[in-house]
């Protein structure tokens, strides 16, 4: 059971907890992807103490003339004709004019824009001559210079503001700085800026954190790790500290140790309990990181992203009951909540799943429904369809996917998928295969489609067709070792063209040498070729790789043939215990006249 919900849920779980706020990272310093300095983070109000307002208030009084006017515009039109360089030359012209900070501020975006870096510093220089007092353009100023390679002004900058800003203040700056110096295309130099500027206030956690995240961004572990232990020191409830000693340390187990200590200490830090959770879904202990999502739980009953991670993480400890518990619950605090910014959809999809495997088909059914148009509603249409036909609803669920053809290559591919899925399903072979023979027309380069055409046609003893496709898979995709296999596959099958079947298996195996169905395509190979010892060898290894029905029949009938009855009868016994409807089965105790 567990492993049904791995497709759908695996990638939920990480997910889910992304939101959580103590997800172990650069605990302040985040990596910024701003590589424009109209991008440049924000140093706030609060620590420097100015405001946009206030730097706009000493704006000049420009009379807008029709020469003014006619520059503006002809410059505007220029930059949008795609000429940035006579744009960039008026505009800069208008600021030296007039003395507004507010063309200067033009001038540098249509620099930036052009991708004018020397032009854009020109400009960004001139502005904040014009407006000194602007965070704005102070903003814009600092992430030019963190594009260049020289940071001597950077450092000039932040030097003096550490020194003018309040006590209070200047720990959320130094952890700002850090956040600023992370674009910094020299690393080292970076590194060796951060350590100056901090020197005089290593009294502060946050100078120790920022060195601590200066260093391991500098590919420095043991420094980093020195420095996060030094603020840990320095302040030892500082969420922060514990959260950066624990990114920075590189196994695993050792970081999650880290957080748990600090928990024993503090065993009411949120953030930390909810980092440590995170890091033990990482190393996949379910069970235990579900015991600190429920103490979270506790603390905050309602709390929408903790509901969410104790429902996918129910899934993976095969506790459902508790799954869907968490899960409806989310929903319903969710629904009471439409401010929200949260689409239930993957809840929906998860809790149909739950529904779906206690063979609830209408619940589940009912769950899709409630999944409204977004990133997964054309999925949930397509499991509506699948569902519908496995319960002999074949008209509607055909006509459900009508409706829904996809919009995209790989979505209409998709329904053609699905479609021959669910008349395959119904017996229908002739149909399913007739559908994919379209698709395969429709798509004739689409490896998909044109495997699963050419499987329809095995099914039907269309050997030429199958061949065919599966060449043309080969010839599409060299690596694809599904061809290969199933080539060979068939034709061991067949007892046809042995010592060629054998060459497309071997190369299969090549290319996935511990795929258990391949390895089971190798072993049955061998078993054409009388090679018995061989093909039971394989067959082992394949089974113990995978306990797969077909697998245990292909050696039940070598260990047959070997006259080892007894075990062979054991794995016939084991496999009608796991598909007890499987044709295979039924076929080779028919032919071999076997009663179990």
């Amino acid at each position: 059971m567990k492993t049904a919900f791995v497709i759908v849920t695996a990638s939920l779980l990480l997910s889910a907890c992304a939101a959580l706020p103590g997800a172990v990272r650069p605990a302040i310093a985040a990596t910024v992807d701003a590589p424009a300095a109209s991008q440049a983070a924000i140093v706030p109000d609060e620590v420097t103490g100015d405001t946009e307002k206030n730097a706009n208030a000493g704006l000049p009084s420009v009379e807008l003339t029709e020469e003014l006017m006619y520059q503006l515009l002809t410059a505007e039109i220029a930059f949008q004709r795609g000429d940035w360089q006579p744009a960039y030359i008026s505009m800069i012209s208008v600021a030296q004019q007039t003395r507004d900070p507010r063309a200067a501020r033009r001038a540098a975006e249509m620099a930036i824009a052009a991708k004018q870096p020397e032009e854009a510093m020109v400009a960004v220089r001139f502005w904040r001559t014009l407006a000194p007092k602007s965070d704005e353009a102070t903003q814009y100023y600092i992430g030019m210079i963190l594009l260049g390679d020289d940071l001597s002004e950077f450092q000039e900058v932040f030097e003096q503001r550490l020194r003018d800003v309040r006590p209070q203040s200047r720990p959320l700056l130094i952890l700002q700085v850090q956040r600023l110096l992370l674009r910094a295309k020299d690393k080292n130099e970076a590194f060796e800026v951060m350590q100056e500027l901090v020197a005089p206030y290593l009294d502060l956690a946050e100078a120790h954190i920022a060195l601590a995240q200066a260093a391991f961004s500098n590919n420095a572990p043991e420094r980093a790790r020195t420095e996060a232990m030094l603020a840990l020191k320095t302040k030892p409830d500082s969420e922060i500290a514990a959260l950066t000693l624990a990114q920075v340390i590189p196994d695993k187990k050792e970081s999650a140790q880290s957080l748990q200590s600090y928990l024993s200490a503090h065993p009411d830090s949120r953030e930390i309990r909810i980092a440590y959770g995170r890091m033990l879904i990482e190393q996949n202990l379910y069970d235990q990181a579900t015991k600190e999502f429920e103490i979270l739980l506790k603390d905050q009953p309602e709390d929408l992203t903790t509901l969410f991670a104790l429902g996918i993480l129910g899934t993976q400890t095969n506790n459902l009951k508790n799954a869907e518990q968490y899960l409806t619950t989310y929903l319903k605090v969710l629904s009471g909540r439409p401010a929200e910014n949260r689409d239930p959809a993957q809840a929906l999809l998860v809790l149909s799943q739950i529904a779906e495997e206690r063979k609830d088909t209408d619940t589940a059914l009912a769950y899709l429904s409630r999944i409204e148009p977004g990133e997964a509603y054309f999925g949930a249409q397509i499991k509506r369809a699948q569902l519908m036909g496995e319960r002999g609803e074949l008209t509607s669920a055909r006509q459900l996917l009508a409706e829904f053809p996809g919009t995209s290559e790989r979505e209409q591919i998709q329904v053609i998928q699905a479609d021959a899925q669910i008349l395959r399903d119904a017996g229908l072979q002739k149909d399913a295969y007739q559908v994919l023979e379209t698709g395969a027309l429709r798509f004739p380069e689409n490896i998909d489609i044109l495997y699963d055409y050419a499987m329809a046609a095995e099914k039907l003893n269309r050997l030429d067709k199958m061949e065919l496709a599966l060449r043309k898979v080969i010839k599409l995709a060299p690596t694809n070792q599904h061809a290969y296999n199933a080539l060979g596959y068939s034709l061991a099958e067949r007892n046809l063209r042995l010592p060629e079947a054998f060459k497309l298996v071997e190369q299969a195996l090549t290319l996935a040498p511990n795929d258990p169905f391949i390895l089971d395509s190798m072993g049955w190979v061998q078993y054409r070729m009388g090679k018995l010892a061989e093909a039971e060898t394989l067959l082992r290894r394949a089974y113990a790789l995978r306990s797969d029905t077909e697998i245990a029949v292909h050696l039940g009938e070598v260990l047959w043939a070997r006259g080892e009855k007894a075990d062979a009868q054991r794995f016939w016994r084991d496999a009608r215990t796991k598909d007890p409807k499987n044709d295979s089965l039924k076929n080779t105790l028919t032919r071999l006249k076997v009663e179990l």
